[in-house]
């Protein structure tokens, strides 16, 4: 991936993506790719131990409440999904960056899969029907999304942009899986090494290259010898 010469000297981390992705052992891709599609199958049906994953964002989105009340009543009520969803993607980055395959996946998975507990939270905006978790006085408990549907307008919408959300957290996950296979299939399909793949089985053409000039360097040298 080639990143503009400007860019990475303005934020020199960015020169990480220009590098080749580690290694990833195919049995290791194949034992991924069936986690996954279990999970999907568990989050499709509604049940099941994967998707007990959402109890690891609570404490997540009440923090975010607590976090961003510093700002504000209109952060605070945000401040639970913002940072709901940051975690996951900024260690999505933080993989990418170490160009580390299975936890770039994962954190994007995790990333997808918050937007259907949010899309649940936000279909019962009106109705108000879920039971609610707090971190302050429960007497004054407040649904987030009818707070902020009412303060955008949108409140009578809520099913139909629930529905959206939901829409495209399926989307996502199939998306990052469909990566994850991608590049076993490219693995496959190219013949490299067997304990991974993304990493060249010969030189490259910046390798190629470099050996072709020292070859080259070395029999002019033979010759003004031999001469």
């Amino acid at each position: 991936m080639a990143i503009p010469e400007s860019w990475t000297m303005r934020l020199p981390f960015l020169a990480a993506l220009e590098d080749d992705w580690q290694p990833l052992a195919r049995w290791a891709v194949g034992a991924w790719l069936a986690f996954y599609a279990l999970f999907l199958f568990q989050l499709s049906r509604g049940s099941g131990l994967l998707p007990m994953i959402d109890l690891v964002f609570i404490p997540i989105h009440e923090g975010g409440h607590l976090l961003f009340g510093y700002f504000g009543r209109a952060p605070m009520i945000a401040g639970g999904t913002i940072l709901q969803r940051f975690v996951p993607l900024a260690l999505a980055a933080y993989f990418c960056l170490q160009r580390q395959i299975a936890g770039t996946v994962f954190c994007l998975f995790c990333f997808f899969e918050q937007f259907l507990p949010i899309a649940t939270y936000m279909a019962d905006a009106r109705a108000q029907e879920l039971p609610l978790l707090t971190v302050g006085d429960p007497e004054f408990v407040e649904h987030d999304w009818f707070a902020m549907f009412s303060a955008m307008g949108v409140l009578q919408h809520d099913i139909q942009i629930a529905s959206v959300v939901r829409i495209l957290g399926w989307l996502g996950m199939f998306a990052v899986v469909g990566w994850l296979a991608w590049r076993g299939w490219v693995n496959l399909r190219g013949g490299q090494s067997r304990s991974g793949f993304g990493t060249p089985v010969g030189p490259t053409g910046h390798q190629a290259d470099k050996r072709g000039q020292t070859c080259h360097t070395a029999a002019r040298r033979s010759f003004l010898i031999l001469c």
